[in-house]
């Protein structure tokens, strides 16, 4: 840092600039040089941590437009997911996911559906206020916190007129900073396909991204399916979590709505397996 302050002063004397501006110089170069150390003891702390389970962690879900992403960040603790830095990173995370799906230019005409993996998720970049990728942050957040972090997996839904995304996040609080950011630890997207404008569209589709995370489907399924009982896993066929007297089919087909795809995310989902593996 002594070097640094050095070179800023020799440049301040050899252009001869005001005091004041040497100063804003000198300050510059130690918030340069104080985020690259940062970044530095990170990745030393990552590399120390690789390997530590990471069950607990984050769910974020950010809508936009006809945008919506939903990303999984993981830690150790559920005692860090609840620390601000953590859900910055969160918050991060789908902000870069955002930038990502809306600088795909495609022409829609019926909805496009995406995922990105651990690294495809890495690579990305931080964003127009952040320097360098998303694996750059996580290490300045790995250099803070203290405990082992990934950033897991992303989805993300672009939708044309006519067609609407449901969503519903278990457990939901909002972002400190970002009002359209919502946190959990479960995420569901619902796409819909509708003939008009609804004005309970927001409510018909919360409630389908709640049965999406309470019964866990695998499929849509069609109308013309029989009912199926509580291990039915075709969605249009299980029983309707919040009315269990009828399916979901049948919930949904007086409301004018198709559901046609859906994404659930559980945060921690697939380590329990791993580690039995």
């Amino acid at each position: 840092l002594g070097t640094i302050i050095i070179c800023a002063v020799h440049h301040c004397s050899k252009y001869r600039y005001v005091l004041h501006n040497c100063v804003k110089k000198i300050q510059l170069c130690a918030e340069i040089w104080l985020h690259k150390q940062a970044q530095k003891e990170g990745w030393s702390k990552a590399a120390k941590l690789q390997g530590r389970k990471t069950k607990e962690g984050l769910i974020g879900l950010l809508q936009e437009g006809n945008t919506t992403v939903l990303v999984e960040v993981n830690c150790e603790t559920d005692f860090v997911s609840r620390n601000l830095k953590f859900q910055q990173l969160v918050q991060q995370v789908a902000l870069g996911t955002m930038m990502h799906c809306q600088s795909l230019k495609d022409q829609l005409s019926t909805y496009s559906k995406g995922f990105l993996n651990s690294s495809e998720l890495s690579g990305l970049p931080a964003g127009p206020d952040r320097e360098g990728s998303l694996k750059d942050q996580l290490a300045l957040a790995i250099g803070k916190l203290g405990e082992n972090m990934t950033l897991k997996r992303a989805a993300w839904v672009k939708v044309p007129s006519g067609f609407y995304v449901g969503s519903y996040v278990h457990g939901a609080m909002q972002s400190p900073s970002l009002h359209n950011l919502v946190l959990g630890k479960y995420g569901a997207l619902v796409i819909c396909e509708t003939s008009e404008q609804k004005t309970n569209l927001e409510d018909i589709g919360r409630r389908l991204g709640q049965h999406v995370v309470g019964m866990a489907p695998l499929s849509v399924g069609s109308l013309d399916d029989e009912p199926g009982g509580e291990a039915e896993t075709k969605m249009l066929s299980q029983p309707y979590l919040l009315d269990p007297s009828i399916t979901l089919g049948q919930y949904v087909q007086p409301q004018g709505v198709s559901v046609v795809d859906f994404v659930r995310f559980e945060c921690g989902e697939g380590e329990e397996a791993a580690e039995t593996e």
